[in-house]
C-alpha cells in the first residue's frame, strides 16, 4: 500500500488548545466567585457551548458567547456591566494567544514533505483557524487546508477524492476519536490516534487500534514508524 495524502487535525493535534480553554473557564469561573464556585461555573459553561454548537458551530467565539451565557444565568440576570466586560476581553486575550507547538510537529512535517501530500482538517470558526495556521509558521509545509464546520465520513471522502489519490491511500491524524480517527476510517482511510493529557469531553470514543488500519502513537514523532508499518504491509497487533 503505497499511501499518498497524509491529513492532520489542528487543536491539540499540531499546537495546544484545549489547556488555554480550560484556564480562560477557570479564570472567569473565579471571576464570578460571588454567584457560583468554580466547578459550577464549569458545568453551566460546558453545557451552554455544548446546546449552543448547532447555532454558533465550534471555536473560541461560539465558546466566550457561551461563557457570558452561563454567567448571565448564574447571576440570576443581574450580571454587573463590568463582568461582562471582563468575559468578553478573556475571550478577546484567548483569539490574541501566541501558538505554541506540540513536540515533534514541525520536524516531522518537514521529514514528510514532499514525500506526501499534507493536508490540515480543521473544526472552528474560519478565520480564526485561518490566523493560527499561518501564525503557526506551519503554513509553508501544507499542500491544502479545510477549515469545516463538522467532520464526517462524506466530508472525508470528499476531501480525500479531491485533494488526494481517495480515502484508501489517505490518512487521518489527531487528538479527537470522534472527529478525526472514526469517521475518517469509516470513509476508507487509515487513522491515527495522537491523544493528549487534556481532551474535551465531547470528543471521547472508543478508538479500535488494530496495528492495520487504526494506530496509536504518544508523540508525533512516531508517525514515521506507522507509516514504515502500513507500506511495507508489516502490519502488527498495536
Amino acid at each position: 500500500m503505497k499511501l499518498t495524502t497524509i491529513a492532520f487535525d489542528a487543536d491539540d493535534t499540531l499546537w495546544e488548545n484545549e489547556g488555554f480553554f480550560r484556564q480562560i473557564e477557570a479564570d472567569v469561573g473565579e471571576l464570578l466567585s460571588d454567584y457560583c464556585s468554580p466547578e459550577e461555573f464549569s458545568r453551566r459553561c460546558r453545557k451552554s457551548e455544548h446546546d449552543n454548537i448547532p447555532l454558533y458551530g465550534y471555536g473560541l467565539k461560539g465558546f466566550t458567547l457561551s461563557m457570558l451565557e452561563a454567567a448571565v444565568d448564574l447571576s440570576g440576570r443581574t450580571l454587573p456591566a463590568d463582568l461582562t466586560s471582563a468575559i468578553l476581553e478573556a475571550g478577546k486575550a484567548m483569539l490574541r494567544h501566541p501558538i505554541q507547538l506540540l513536540p515533534e510537529v514541525e520536524e516531522t512535517l518537514i521529514a514528510l514533505q514532499g514525500r506526501y501530500r499534507l493536508l490540515i482538517i480543521t473544526k472552528g470558526d474560519l478565520y480564526h483557524q485561518e490566523h493560527k495556521i499561518e501564525a503557526s509558521g506551519l503554513a509553508w509545509l501544507f499542500d491544502g487546508s479545510h477549515v469545516v464546520s463538522e467532520k464526517d465520513p462524506d466530508l472525508y471522502r470528499r476531501i480525500f477524492e479531491a485533494d488526494g489519490q481517495g480515502p484508501r491511500r489517505s490518512m487521518m491524524v489527531g487528538n479527537s476519536p470522534k472527529s478525526d480517527v472514526l469517521p475518517a476510517m469509516e470513509a476508507g482511510a487509515f487513522g491515527v490516534y495522537v491523544p493528549q493529557p487534556l481532551a474535551w469531553e465531547r470528543d471521547a470514543a472508543p478508538v479500535p487500534v488494530d496495528g492495520k488500519r487504526c494506530f496509536q502513537i504518544g508523540r508525533m514523532g512516531e508517525l514515521e514508524r506507522v507509516l514504515e508499518i502500513i507500506e511495507t504491509g508489516k502490519a502488527h497487533s498495536a
